[in-house]
């Protein structure tokens, strides 16, 4: 391609930004804006006018995804031989290429993994720690060190950012720890990928010879997702500038979600003051989103309070009007999960294919009831970023005892002989304080929990050997297809994506803003989340969240305060709402009626005899059939025996 036609490709914000070739360059691009494009184009105009020679141009990124999409695209566009990589990939190439020059010898090798380092050092601490305890430690250490925060800093600089130490320690022993951790990789003579930022920046800080290379074969750098760079990047990426402002950063304040490993848009917003004269330029224009869905965005953020608000975007749509954001509160999680499968299943069957189709959510630990729901509507999907339900450690290990226990336990009751079982690995009936890794685990046993009781309240005389027996049903229904599946992920694995159909879900105080949210800051990275989640959507968007956790609970959730001055007034809040209309009203009506009826004929809560997601999934698809009816999620056989009958005779009215 031309220059000319290079330019002619963009709108006339980012030609803006392919124009701006020289001198530094913040782009602050809002979400679905066409930053890559913007970038790639920049990088193909200077190349086309004759400004940039290829080999001159370190592009860096934070993911090999993004780094490989800007790689394609620059050859795309006929442009070969700039360096997109990530900032990882790029120092690890230049430190191994110096190393021999500088230090001598082979460069040390990088540790895939720090958990068997980690492990070493707490046992030269003399401290006892399980595989989670292990996971959660590995990630303060990463923090620390990404933070450029030594041992000997740690408890100043966590108690200044009110960072709370892994469950189980506290912040001098995670000190001690850092220290251990140090001298066993030193003993091993390796390095982990924060050392290699570091090493190198060093490098280059003290010998000149070293960073007049980089500096001579780097003469124009890019950075994207600038929001989320950390100070032993930023570090790093002054080494490589060496005082000059050949830079252009790329970000969105309102996208910065990873605070927790370090991240930080301090440099983003920062920017024009470190090098005066920068030119700032805004990408407003929503490419990604329909109207709908990019009202609902630039909403969620001015309406953030005013103190401590980030700098938001205001997104300007470009795609035409498409449906209405949809909005649906439910009874239980359970109703939710059914709602929202069924919801997926109409899409897909109106051509929406499924691989299009994201159900995002708060926590790994939510993904049990949508996996459930979703296998059971015969609707392929696919975990991402995340384990499978069942294959979780601490999963599957809770199911090796209570499969013993169900061969030695005989007289409890069985929610109380699961919780007695279970307490051995973690559980207890307060959630833990801790985040990370301790919650996760402590949010997967609940679950467990919360089946035993779904199963106990409709089968009373239920026994752990049925629990099992269930239980294992349901792992064998997990695995449904990943080809061409609905996309199940938590809300920071989705950062990066889009889909046609986005489905954000668990909407509810404690879960969105989680409740390990505590200071004024951690509850605005939360909202900033629940935008990153809205702003994925093209198409279609569905916000929903359910007033108890199992069916029959009490209704002791509300709704986020996120969505206070959001939810519209027409969604009537009432007990068992339809899901966005599916359902038939007034055979849902009648479904209620006749349960009522049979709850009082044997003296039982109404939810034993059907639960609200069965009623609601009867009045959405209306079986005609006991074929049909046996599909319909929560009518297992024990309910076709004694129920089908008479359901059938509701549906088709003549009851």
């Amino acid at each position: 391609m031309s220059a000319d036609q290079l330019l002619e490709a963009l709108d006339p914000d980012q030609r803006e930004v392919a124009r701006a070739l020289t001198g530094p360059v913040c782009v602050l691009a809002g979400a679905g804006t066409g930053k890559t494009r913007a970038i790639t184009h920049r990088i193909a105009y200077g190349v086309s006018t004759g400004t940039y020679a290829p080999t001159n141009v370190l592009a860096v990124t934070f993911t090999a995804r993004a780094a490989g999409e800007m790689r394609t695209r620059l050859r795309e566009l006929g442009v070969t031989g700039v360096q997109a990589r990530t900032f990882h990939a790029a120092a690890l190439r230049q430190l191994s290429f110096f190393w021999p020059k500088v230090v001598g010898g082979p460069p040390p090798r990088v540790l895939g993994h720090k958990a068997p380092v980690v492990a070493e050092a707490a046992h030269r601490l003399g401290l006892e720690v399980d595989r989670l305890g292990i996971r959660d430690l590995a990630s303060e250490i990463e923090w620390s060190k990404v933070s450029l925060v030594t041992a000997d800093d740690y408890v100043r600089a966590a108690t200044a950012t009110d960072r709370p130490p892994p469950a189980g320690y506290d912040r001098a022993g995670v000190a001690r720890l850092i220290t251990a951790y140090e001298e066993a990789k030193d003993a091993r003579g390796v390095v982990d990928f924060e050392d290699v930022l570091v090493m190198l920046g060093h490098m280059l800080e003290s010998r000149s010879d070293v960073a007049e290379t980089v500096r001579r074969q780097y003469r124009h750098l890019v950075v994207d997702e600038y929001q989320d760079v950390s100070p032993a990047q930023q570090f790093l990426l002054d080494q490589w500038l060496g005082g000059r402002h050949e830079l252009c950063v790329v970000g969105d304040p309102s996208q910065t979600i990873y605070s927790f490993t370090g991240a930080t848009p301090y440099h983003l917003l920062s920017f024009a003051q470190k090098h005066p004269g920068a030119q700032v330029i805004r990408l407003v224009r929503d490419y990604r989103s329909t109207p709908q869905v990019v009202d609902l965005a630039n909403r969620l953020l001015t309406t953030a309070p005013r103190q401590g608000r980030t700098p938001a975007l205001e997104l300007v749509a470009q795609r035409p009007s498409g449906p209405a954001v949809r909005w649906s509160v439910h009874d239980d999680d359970e109703s939710e999960a059914a709602a929202v499968a069924v919801r997926a299943a109409r899409l897909v069957a109106g051509g929406t294919p499924a691989r299009e189709i994201a159900v995002l959510y708060r926590t790994n630990a939510q993904s049990e009831a949508f996996e459930q729901a979703f296998a059971e509507a015969g609707v392929g999907y696919q975990v991402r970023g995340g384990e499978r339900f069942f294959a979780r450690a601490e999963v599957r290990d809770a199911l090796v005892l209570l499969r013993g226990a169900a061969r030695a336990v005989a007289d409890a009751p069985m929610p109380e002989a699961v919780r007695g079982v279970l307490s051995s690995v973690g559980w207890s009936e307060e959630p833990p304080a801790a985040r990370g890794a301790t919650r996760e685990r402590w949010d997967s046993l609940r679950a467990l929990v919360g089946l035993a009781d779904d199963l106990a309240a409709v089968s009373p005389s239920a026994t752990l050997v049925d629990l099992v027996a269930e239980l294992d049903e349901r792992a064998a229904a997990q695995h449904a297809p990943a080809v061409d599946g609905v996309t199940l992920a938590s809300l920071h694995a989705a950062k990066g994506l889009e889909w046609d159909a986005v489905f954000l879900v668990g909407l509810s105080e404690g879960l969105m803003p989680i409740s390990l949210a505590e200071t004024d800051a951690a509850v605005a990275e939360e909202r900033r989340l629940l935008y990153v989640g809205i702003t994925r959507a093209r198409e279609h968007l569905e916000l929903s969240w359910a007033r108890s956790r199992n069916p029959g609970g009490r209704a002791s959730r509300r709704r986020s305060r996120f969505l206070e001055r959001l939810w519209p007034t027409d969604v009537v809040e009432r007990r068992g709402a339809a899901p966005g209309g599916d359902a038939d009203p007034e055979l849902l009506e009648r479904l209620r009626t006749w349960r009522e009826g049979v709850a009082a004929e044997v003296d039982r809560p109404v939810w034993t005899v059907l639960s609200d997601a069965a009623l609601t999934g009867i009045a959405t698809q209306r079986p005609r059939t006991v074929a049909e009816l046996a599909r319909v999620r929560g009518m297992g056989p024990a309910k076709i025996d004694r129920y089908a009958a008479s359901v059938l005779a509701v549906v088709a009215g003549r009851v």
